[in-house]
């Protein structure tokens, strides 16, 4: 077997199941999940009839690049949404469809990252675990960069010394962020591109969610664009990764796409027509029209923002708790361990959130992640305020 497999770590849900295994909650309250990040909105029907009505497709191998149509939807989506000159985003170069960026994460770290010894992988922390999996998989050291109230949720760059910056092969960034919904400026993404091309790195960024944010008239700024504005058209050293699960509530149809540099991208799709991840044709007919319509997009951030709005209005006073500028999580502190806080919440009101420390790894300065939870807003609006109103009891009750 892999050696290198002895080195990953339980997954959080793992490690949440151990947690509350021997828990008896009280048997008359239903029981509500705020612990993983998996959209309850419903699917669009559209995409639905776009998947079922192209089911002849089944009957074709697809190709690893994904279809024409679908590559020239995904650029013209990319194009209009990051403002990037009209000729930059050549479909045939710069745009790989994907099943699912779960898969293209860990994928592209085999790819991109040369294994030895002094090989290090910059991640925030905390961090969604495939970042970790994938680098240590890779034969590198992750490199864990802690994300704090001080510093915005979101790493230090400028705290990071040149030696770190020399033994980097590959940055991974998350905008907005998992766990914190924090967002990088465009002044941050235009310095982490000068590093990548001082010291000779790649940056991955995760912008999964990047389409659900607070304010319709500012939405997040994304690498391409960044590397846009500064002039880098070419998109050198930067990769976006990019989905339909929470942008269109459409997890189970793994669909989404990568993109960047053209040379990275070429190397990249050698690797995976060898890995044979191929997307079906049906589920590419159903992608392009879900990248063609922004009006469900639209919707989706409205049903979000009246359940931040009514949720934040309960828990107010009573946990400290900000609202996030991206996402569809909650990242509050806790006022006893988060461990205690996610078992008990669980034991006395039913309700299941994920501890901080699950999604972070210990360091010289602290655990990050210690002291809070995850709450997705996932379920339904009637449910998450059902859920606040128990957690605010139950914190009352401390």
């Amino acid at each position: 077997m892999n050696p290198r497999l002895d080195r990953l770590q339980p997954y959080p849900f793992e490690r949440l199941g151990a947690l509350l295994a021997d828990a008896a909650p009280p048997p008359g309250l239903a029981p509500i999940r705020l612990s993983i990040g998996e959209p309850k909105h419903p699917t669009p029907a559209f995409i639905a009839q776009t998947l079922a009505g192209h089911l002849e497709g089944l009957a074709n191998y697809p190709a690893t690049r994904g279809t024409p149509m679908l590559r020239e939807a995904i650029a013209a989506w990319l194009t209009g949404r990051f403002r990037l000159p009209a000729d930059a985003l050549d479909p045939e170069r710069h745009v790989l469809p994907v099943n699912g960026t779960r898969e293209a994460l860990f994928a592209f770290a085999q790819a991109v990252v040369d294994p030895a010894p002094e090989a290090l992988v910059l991640l925030p922390n905390p961090f969604y675990q495939i970042y970790e999996g994938a680098a240590l998989l890779a034969g590198a050291t992750p490199e864990y960069l802690p994300c704090t109230a001080e510093t915005g949720h979101q790493p230090d760059f400028e705290a990071v010394d040149a030696a770190t910056w020399e033994r980097c092969r590959l940055l991974f960034v998350c905008s907005p962020g998992n766990p914190s919904g924090a967002v990088l400026g465009q002044a941050t993404l235009a310095r982490l591109i000068e590093l990548a091309e001082r010291y000779d790195f790649i940056i991955a960024a995760d912008e999964c969610y990047s389409e659900l944010y607070a304010d319709e008239a500012a939405p997040p700024v994304g690498l391409l664009q960044a590397a846009a504005g500064m002039g880098n058209t070419g998109f050198r050293r930067c990769v976006v990764f990019h989905s339909l699960s929470k942008r269109s509530n459409a997890p189970g149809l793994r669909s989404g796409f990568v993109a960047g540099d053209a040379e990275v991208l070429r190397r990249f799709l050698a690797y995976r027509t060898y890995h044979g991840c191929a997307m079906a044709l049906p589920q590419q007919h159903a992608s392009a029209a879900a990248w063609r319509d922004e009006q469900h997009v639209v919707d989706n951030r409205r049903l979000y923002r009246e359940k931040f709005e009514a949720v934040l209005a309960i828990l107010d006073g009573v946990l400290e708790v900000e609202r996030p500028a991206g996402g569809f999580y909650l990242w509050p502190r806790t006022p006893i361990p988060d461990t205690d806080f996610a078992r008990r919440l669980f034991a006395e009101q039913h309700v299941t959130v994920l501890p901080g420390s699950f999604l972070s790894r210990p360091t010289a300065a602290g655990d990050p992640g210690a002291g809070r939870v995850r709450m997705a807003l996932v379920a339904p609006l009637n449910e998450c305020v059902e859920a606040a109103g128990r957690m605010a009891r139950f914190c009352r009750g401390l």
